[in-house]
């Protein structure tokens, strides 16, 4: 049997797939967090059926690309029962898309966030809105997997939803007393909400790569453990082949990216707690003009927050944007933003071009955010985006679902260094360890060197006229912590000066994103334009570390005298239109 999970956005329908089947479909405290259907065998009463995770709806014709692809997956299916989840809060509003669609299927209510709606002073009769409703109804909250199981069996035997929505009682709205905390109160105040935000990143920031704080220590931690502990023995061993393999290839490449695991984890750790308190819906909501202003949205803040987490995974999320230009801008947008896998490159090369780490990458990411934003702005076009969002309640971050959002972000990192990372180190030390006779020979001497001694024109101009530095700095199209491996593995030590780091730096933060990153874009925009969106942004890589390491040298002011006319230029491009309303207790109020 298959049993469709339809309702609004962040009502709690992936939670419930999660406990249905036992899957690991990505929750979250915001709407738009499911953009595909997922689909699962779990129990259903004594059997199993087939689970339907489908994105969330507001209305039945659907505005959204996540939507349209719900109901037409609701459509092609007619035959299936539908769960439709909904917020205890929300249950007068969601009354009409239920009968939507739910009419003419066997169907089930599952109340969500109960805790939250009692503690705000409402009440909730299951069995009454059961009788009312004509269809099983039950609280999904505090039951476990086996309970939610039997419980979503009652749809099998369920009649066919018919009738008109009915009034509900009293007993289903919040009281008029219950208003917001002064708390959520300030947080929808731009003035306090987008400046409260900069100091929390900033201290994200400070505490992951400032020195001594605790990312950096257990940094050292690691680096120590592959560098001594493991590589000390390893430096012993007779066998010149093993001893090269592993002093000199395997322990010091994976150390330097498995080192910088507590870091990413950091950062992951702000961006969950970010997502999970309801905080950033609000940010996006308080944002909204700025973002029109380049030709975007509100709605676009999640996705350039999720980059700062995964590409890929950001990049899937434009799917939750109503309009199909603003998601291909908001595509453009992100390789810009700098990913987890970029940090172990940015760390690598700091060292040579700032005293402190925590300077040089709070430069970078700024740098990539700034890019961003350019990217967007010069796209810019079509008139206005429109902007619709519910924002999610603000809560307490669960503990442990924080605690598995680390274990499931630290599985994944640790399984692709082990697969992908570890297969690539182990091609290139055979490589640049062996001649073409396969006798045991410098990396110069190599069969790696014969092969891409024609690349080092590459970086020629940013005063690298190396192969191996052309060879790590295109690993990474493939995976970005190849670059940081592939560095320690040759050079050992960055071997060039400040302006040749920030250069190379500048062509991570800039170039096509990873081989995934450029399959989840296809999967959103087409093969043909995504090939396309990579080779433009690495070919723009390419000159903008030439133009980074000519800045360096001196070329600064320069600079500033051939970017006057195009930014004059720019500037008065457009026309914008003035609204004149009557000022102070005359003005009206006017919402987006």
């Amino acid at each position: 049997m298959k049993v469709f999970l339809v309702g609004n956005p962040n009502a709690g329908k992936s939670t419930l797939f999660n406990a249905l089947t036992h899957g690991h479909a990505k929750v979250g405290n915001w709407h738009g967090v499911t953009v595909g259907a997922l689909e699962k065998e779990g129990a259903f009463g004594d059997g199993r059926a087939v689970y339907v995770d489908l994105p969330g709806l507001y209305t039945a014709q659907g505005r959204s690309m996540e939507e349209r692809s719900a109901r037409a997956a609701l459509d092609a299916d007619g035959d299936a029962a539908v769960l439709f989840v909904a917020e205890c809060a929300t249950l007068a509003r969601v009354m009409p898309l239920f009968y939507d669609l739910c009419r003419g299927r066997r169907a089930a209510l599952v109340l969500t966030k109960k805790r939250q709606f009692v503690r705000r002073g409402g009440r909730v009769d299951e069995r009454g809105l059961s009788r009312l409703l004509g269809v099983n109804v039950f609280c999904a909250e505090g039951m476990r997997g086996r309970e939610l199981a039997r419980a979503a069996a009652c749809v099998a035997a369920a009649r066919p939803l018919a009738g008109e929505p009915v009034p509900l009682p009293p007993s289903c709205y919040l009281p008029e007393q219950a208003a917001l905390s002064p708390w959520e109160r300030l947080l929808m105040k731009g003035w306090f909400c987008v400046p409260f935000f900069l100091v929390l990143l900033a201290a994200a920031f400070w505490l992951t790569f400032a020195p001594y704080a605790p990312g950096a220590w257990m940094k050292d931690m690691i680096g120590m453990l592959f560098s001594d502990v493991l590589g000390g023995p390893a430096r012993r061993i007779p066998s010149p082949v093993l001893r090269s393999l592993l002093a000199e290839g395997l322990l010091p490449a994976l150390g330097t990216v498995l080192g910088f695991l507590p870091q990413i984890l950091m950062l992951f750790l702000f961006l969950v707690v970010l997502e999970e308190s309801g905080f950033l819906s609000r940010l996006a909501a308080l944002t909204d003009g700025a973002f029109a202003a380049v030709g975007l949205n509100g709605r676009a803040v999640f996705s350039l927050v999720m980059g700062f987490g995964c590409t890929a995974a950001a990049v899937l999320t434009t799917r939750g944007l109503d309009d199909k230009r603003v998601q291909r801008r908001t595509i453009l947008c992100l390789p810009y933003i700098s990913c987890s896998a970029k940090l172990p490159v940015f760390l690598t090369l700091s060292a040579s071009f700032f005293p402190h780490p925590f300077l040089a990458v709070l430069l970078l990411y700024a740098l990539g955010v700034g890019l961003a934003l350019l990217v967007a702005l010069a796209t810019a076009g079509g008139g206005r985006a429109p902007f619709v969002m519910e924002l999610a309640p603000l809560q307490c971050p669960r503990p442990i679902f924080v605690a598995k959002s680390l274990l499931f972000q630290a599985k994944q990192f640790i399984i692709k260094t082990a697969t992908v990372i570890l297969a690539f180190l182990l091609l290139s030390w055979l490589l640049s360890s062996f001649d073409w006779s396969f006798r045991l020979a410098g990396p110069q001497q190599s069969m790696l060197a014969s092969l891409c001694r024609g690349m080092a024109w590459l970086f020629a101009p940013a005063g690298m006229n190396d192969w191996r530095i052309a060879y790590a700095a295109l690993s990474g199209l493939i995976a970005k912590e190849n670059v940081a491996g592939a560095l320690a593995m040759l050079c050992g030590d960055f071997p060039y000066g400040a302006a040749s780091a920030f250069a190379l730096a500048v062509f991570v933060l800039t170039c096509s994103p990873c081989v995934s990153a450029i399959a989840a874009t296809a999967h959103e925009v087409g093969w043909k334009r995504a090939l396309l969106y990579a080779a433009l942004q690495t070919v723009s890589a390419l000159l903008l570390s030439y133009f980074a390491y000519f800045l360096w040298r001196g070329g600064a002011p320069y600079a500033v005298l051939a970017a006057l006319p195009p930014l004059a230029l720019l500037l008065v491009r457009k026309r914008h239109e003035t609204i004149h309303r009557p000022r102070k207790h005359h003005a009206r109020r006017v919402h987006r």
